[in-house]
């Protein structure tokens, strides 16, 4: 006797129209922020071997490159500096003249409908390559904070539409909360990196920073095993005035962004790392996978979980295969 389903879902999956119309996440151009490194006292562009694709950009190129970014329909950067001038504990990133705050000046004035986030951390500046000062061989919280709070003010004052915090310090949201307001910011937002996982999907990172980090941030980043501090340590910094939370890296904790999310009506983001941009490219130049179509079915994952906002090396292929398909 033929078996008759009693429901059948593959009545909506005959056409195309009917995927379209019927689908329950969406990607678009408003989704995407793209990372962006700045190399001071270099001429040309430094490719990042690790990540295909990417390169370190002269800092006398920039202009261009955000004019480029946003022709290329991408409306959001995060400006990461490759500083030649690192000391102990990173003062150039508060210098009103320092590379960070020219970048931020530069890419301001190149597009200034171009939303410019600073990343706002000590590692790329630090001599030492940890996220802040180090006491006893280890990141002392306090004194990072209190220096943080100077990087913010300095980013502000250079133009920054907003503020990205990515050093995983106790209590940052509210010291930088404190400190933007005093200075009469109180209308730029915070994005935290809220849950920051001490990862080994960083790897290529170093490389595209210069880094000459040796060792571990196991003492102040998160244990990828500890799914409930994870959810803890985002909740904390809504607690303290974040305007919008974020996971990283993205891939391996889909249940910690869908964890969040269940708990909060935060815009949240979601950073694909190094690491998970690197090993896509590695297996698209295998042969083995197909690279759009794996980029694509990240990136619905990823809102699918419960992102709102994704920064990934992939922003200005998405929008242009988003464009695609419309």
């Amino acid at each position: 006797m033929p078996v008759t389903p009693s429901f059948r879902f593959r009545r909506l999956r005959r056409t195309q129209v009917l995927r379209d119309l019927t689908r329950q996440t969406h990607l678009s151009a408003n989704d995407f922020i793209l990372p962006l490194f700045i190399e001071e006292q270099i001429d040309t562009p430094v490719a990042i071997e690790s990540m295909p694709g990417v390169s370190r950009i002269p800092e006398a190129n920039l202009e261009q490159r955000v004019k480029a970014v946003w022709a290329n329909g991408v409306k959001a950067i995060i400006l990461f500096g490759v500083s030649h001038q690192k000391d102990d504990c990173g003062s150039d990133s508060w210098d009103d003249n320092g590379l960070l705050s020219r970048c931020i000046k530069v890419a301001k004035a190149a597009v200034p409908q171009m939303l410019v986030i600073s990343d706002n951390c000590f590692c790329e500046y630090t001599d030492h390559g940890h996220c802040g000062v180090v006491v006893n061989n280890d990141v002392d919280n306090d004194l990072t904070l209190e220096n943080l709070q100077k990087q913010v003010i300095s980013s502000a004052r250079a133009g920054a539409d907003m503020i990205a915090p990515s050093g995983m310090m106790d209590g940052m949201i509210a010291s930088i909360r404190q400190a933007l307001d005093a200075a009469g910011f109180n209308h730029i937002p915070v994005m935290s990196y809220s849950t920051k996982f001490a990862s080994a999907f960083y790897g290529p990172f170093r490389e595209a920073v210069d880094s000459s980090f040796k060792g571990t941030r196991n003492t102040y980043q998160q244990d990828p095993a500890n799914g409930r501090e994870a959810l803890a340590e985002s909740m904390q910094d809504e607690a303290e005035g974040a305007d919008i939370l974020m996971v990283k890296p993205g891939l391996a904790y889909l249940d910690v962004i869908a964890d969040i999310r269940a708990h909060s009506s935060l815009p949240l983001a979601v950073y694909q790392v190094s690491g998970e941009y690197a090993m896509i490219k590695a297996a698209a130049a295998a042969g083995v996978i197909d690279e759009k179509a794996i980029v694509l079915e990240t990136m619905i994952a990823f809102k699918r979980a419960g992102c709102d906002l994704i920064i990934t090396y992939y922003a200005e292929d998405l929008v242009r295969w988003i464009g695609q398909q419309s």
